[in-house]
């Protein structure tokens, strides 16, 4: 896909994102279902095993109540962060989505393009279609790269280089990744034989493709099943994608790995997949400048914790060392106001912008992040508080079993 028709597609608005028909993130979930193959809409909406830990990321905002300041008149309201010396609009971070350009064809082009416009931090998936250095050419803010060490040292070498000479700021190291969870939705849709199957592997699976001509359509223009562009093998160029899960069972992340990597990247580093204190303590010893606490949106080990249940045992143990992050269930305003009061410095969005990403490409990432900062802004007048700064846990009614 030549750069001008990548600059086209995202530009293109396939379906109307006004009001009524789009209000929420789960309205733009419900385009990005209507829009996608059945196994492009479950890689995309599913997690591991029965999805405990899937919906319990969601559910587990409930348990949380907030308890406002009546009578309080608020002439200006200040959503603004720092994190990582970046200025963020609103406490928001798009997060490492893995390939989104089988959602749409401009993929992280387009998701870092909606993030420099709405004043945001992108992350680049190592799992991702689009060159490092395009996707970094999308945005003139913040945009940060995560890493797998898929291929080895060597590749994750030449990434980590190629990231820095283009310019990205920070480096984001999952370690919850020593093999791909098992998500039950993706064998039963014909995941691996959309990515690389063969033909009469393929067939069984053909009439849900055909089910949605606007999605293949834009697949077969873009070339089809991409490469992975940012992990290539020394003799051999980029990854086959159906190559993936076999490579992250060889690739896995170890602490002596994250001192490796402190002596080759310059720059912070973000250790992504922390779940209890402990780790935080050992992510803080061995440099880290961010936790990021999450369990891989529950699409890794199911009955894992969800995060905003942890995420106050992370805080007390790195006790203002580091910044600790956020991800997991997030789906409005009110969800990224209660993790800010309960410690986080901002939240990583993924599901909620990949919807808008599959339903209508960049115009669809765009209306995500400002349903989220609207929602964002609401809440913190409702509650009578004059800026994100200002929250903390004062404003909510904890679980005393917390």
């Amino acid at each position: 896909m030549s750069r001008q028709e990548i600059r086209d597609t995202v530009r293109s608005t396939p379906r109307s994102l006004a009001s009524p028909r789009v209000i929420n993130i789960q309205d733009l979930r419900h385009l990005a279902q209507r829009r996608l193959p059945k196994v492009v809409f479950d890689y995309l909406d599913g997690g591991a095993e029965s999805e405990v830990t899937l919906r319990e990321n969601c559910r587990v905002f409930d348990d949380v109540t907030f308890r406002p300041r009546q009578a309080v008149a608020i002439p200006e309201c200040d959503l603004r962060t720092r994190v990582l010396s970046a200025d963020l609009a609103f406490p928001a971070i798009l997060a490492p989505i893995g390939y989104s350009r089988l959602m749409h064809p401009g993929g992280e082009v387009a998701a870092a393009a909606a993030a420099e416009e709405a004043g945001l931090a992108y992350t680049l998936s190592t799992i991702s279609g689009h060159k490092l250095e395009n996707v970094r050419a999308a945005s003139k803010g913040p945009v940060w790269y995560q890493l797998y060490l898929v291929g080895g040292r060597e590749v994750a070498g030449g990434a980590i280089d190629r990231a820095r000479r283009a310019g990205f700021s920070a480096l984001v190291v999952t370690i919850d990744t020593p093999v791909a969870g098992m998500r039950e939705r993706d064998p039963r849709n014909g995941m691996k034989e959309l990515l690389g199957g063969t033909l009469s592997s393929k067939l069984p699976f053909l009439p849900q493709m055909f089910a949605h001509p606007g999605w293949l359509a834009s697949f077969l223009l873009d070339g089809g099943v991409p490469k992975l562009e940012n992990i290539v093998i020394p003799g051999k160029g980029p990854m086959s994608l159906v190559d993936v899960t076999a490579a992250l069972s060889h690739a896995v992340v170890t602490w002596e790995d994250i001192r490796w990597l402190k002596g080759i990247w310059t720059g912070p580093i973000v250790v992504k997949g922390v779940l209890t204190g402990d780790d935080a303590r050992r992510a803080l010893d061995e440099g880290a400048a961010g936790i990021i606490v999450s369990n891989h949106g529950g699409r890794q080990l199911d009955g894992a914790p969800a995060t905003l249940r942890v995420l106050p045992e992370v805080v007390a143990a790195v006790n203002g060392q580091a910044e600790v992050l956020m991800d997991g269930g997030v789906r409005r305003g009110s969800d990224i106001v209660k993790a800010i009061c309960l410690g986080a410095r901002a939240v990583l969005l993924g599901r909620a912008y990949a919807f808008g990403l599959a339903a209508a490409g960049k115009p669809g990432v765009t209306c995500a992040l400002e349903i989220l900062r609207e929602d964002v802004e609401r809440t913190l007048r409702l509650l009578g508080c004059p800026s994100v700064s200002a929250l903390d846990s004062s404003y909510l009614n904890i679980p005393k079993h917390w």
